[in-house]
């Protein structure tokens, strides 16, 4: 209550903020993250699946590694690119599930993976796929999109924010329920056993690549918001900390 305003990354946190705590409404403002102008396209690998984010129970590593083990028949390889230090004990679940699946050659923990070594992991991969629990916007969505690559996201904060749809009413891949290891093996086995399918997700995720927002409008809005309110209230610094 205290600060003059609030910048969030989606709508769908800005709803957040505004149920939770009793601010204006015209204090919450949204600023979108943007995405860098890829050059190269994609040249996705058949069944190179990419996973991008810190290993940890909130993204939901475990429920795509639980979908993929009811997949063992198909042709894949998979990605998981982001910090394994946050949360231990869940890598070490992680890392303990994937080798009693005997699934060591074919689910990759690679680490952290930043700049031109994590555009071409973009570069190549076929599809990526966000199973997280809870998010409040998903760069590593339009990261992927600025690639030309499709994405199966669960249907949860501001992921279908970030997925968004064309202007012919098309996603650029696929929303699936929450924390639902069936639902999520069932759209990647679609993913994988049909090629029409296949073609019609990476023509709109192109589609929607050339309609993603850049920094400049991110910095736009931000700057927007910075210059709508005036200085904090003196009472109000004052009653910072009493309650």
């Amino acid at each position: 209550r205290a600060a003059a305003g609030v910048i969030a990354t989606s709508d769908w946190t800005r709803e957040q903020v505004l149920s939770r705590y009793a601010i204006p409404a015209q204090r919450v403002h949204v600023a979108r993250p943007g995405t860098e102008r890829v050059v190269t396209p994609a040249r996705p690998v058949r069944g190179e699946l990419l996973c991008v984010g810190v290993l940890s129970h909130h993204k939901g590593q475990d429920l795509l590694v639980e979908a993929l083990a009811r997949l063992g028949d198909l042709d894949w390889h998979c990605a998981l690119v982001g910090p394994l230090d946050r949360e231990p004990e869940f890598v070490a679940q992680l890392r303990a599930r994937i080798a009693r699946l005997g699934y060591d050659d074919r689910i990759r923990l690679t680490g952290v993976v930043t700049g031109a070594a994590l555009s071409q992991a973009y570069t190549t991969a076929d599809l990526l796929v966000a199973p997280s629990r809870s998010e409040t916007y998903g760069m590593t969505v339009t990261e992927a999109l600025a690639h030309g690559v499709p994405v199966i996201a669960a249907a949860v904060g501001g992921l279908p924010e970030a997925l968004g749809r064309n202007a012919d009413g098309t996603r650029p891949g696929q929303l699936i329920p929450p924390d639902d290891p069936a639902a999520l093996a069932a759209a990647l086995g679609e993913w994988l056993g049909d090629e029409d399918y296949r073609l019609r997700l990476r023509a709109a995720a192109r589609q929607r690549r050339a309609a993603l927002r850049g920094w400049h409008q991110t910095v736009g809005e931000i700057a927007d918001a910075l210059t709508a309110h005036g200085p904090v209230p003196l009472e109000t610094n004052n009653n910072l900390g009493k309650d």
